[in-house]
């Protein structure tokens, strides 16, 4: 049976989309050039030094940094199997780091010694899993969670900040990386597959 997830963004997400279809139009304004950079200038926290015990995705803004034009992006998301969590609580306690509190979902907020904010996201589901355990790696080693499940995550959360990103990074993606992303959704959010093309063109009309 295929795996299916709750989908509570995506009449939100068909409006906006639907919105800037109606506004768009080729070229940003932007180079071609500024679009296809992908550079990791803004330091972050080396986490495999504090998370020793389990594998972990760096999420969220800074991972799209190796997709998209680099953003400044304060805070560092990662995503970690539920079952490993308690051991990730421990290396960060270990090392120094304070927990905050709770998320609305599954997950907690933490800050390290050097000042970062840094929320644990703890996943369960299966696409989460493959996530973790097929990452890419950014220059400086960090496991980053790969392109088909960010683009997940961001139709799964549909604020437009998300969108905005997805159409982004799929504008810039090679067909190659278009077809194993339109996989991911078709397996684990076939009702986005509609918008996920919607916002391939987007993107493609971004690019020029």
């Amino acid at each position: 049976m295929r795996p299916t997830i709750t989908d509570p963004q995506a009449q939100r997400r068909k409006w906006f989309i639907n919105l800037v279809k109606k506004r768009i139009q080729s070229g940003t304004g932007s180079s071609i050039t500024f679009l296809k950079q992908r550079r990791w200038t803004f330091s972050v926290s080396n986490l495999r030094e504090i998370i020793k015990q389990v594998p972990f995705v760096i999420v969220g803004g800074v991972a799209t940094r190796l997709y998209m034009p680099e953003r400044m992006t304060v805070d560092i998301d990662i995503l970690v199997k539920a079952e490993d969590a308690r051991l990730v609580y421990e290396d960060l306690e270990q090392a120094g780091g304070k927990k905050e509190g709770n998320l609305s979902i599954p997950g907690s907020q933490w800050t390290l010694n050097d000042g970062t904010c840094i929320d644990i996201l703890e996943v369960a589901d299966a696409w989460g899993i493959e996530a973790i355990e097929h990452p890419n790696y950014a220059p400086d080693g960090l496991p980053v969670i790969a392109l088909p499940y960010l683009v997940l995550m961001k139709l799964l959360a549909g604020r437009s900040q998300d969108l905005a990103d997805v159409s982004r990074m799929l504008g810039g993606a090679t067909e190659v990386q278009l077809e194993e992303v339109r996989a991911v959704i078709n397996q684990y959010l076939s009702n986005a597959v509609e918008d996920l093309e919607s916002l391939i063109m987007l993107g493609r009309l971004e690019h020029g």
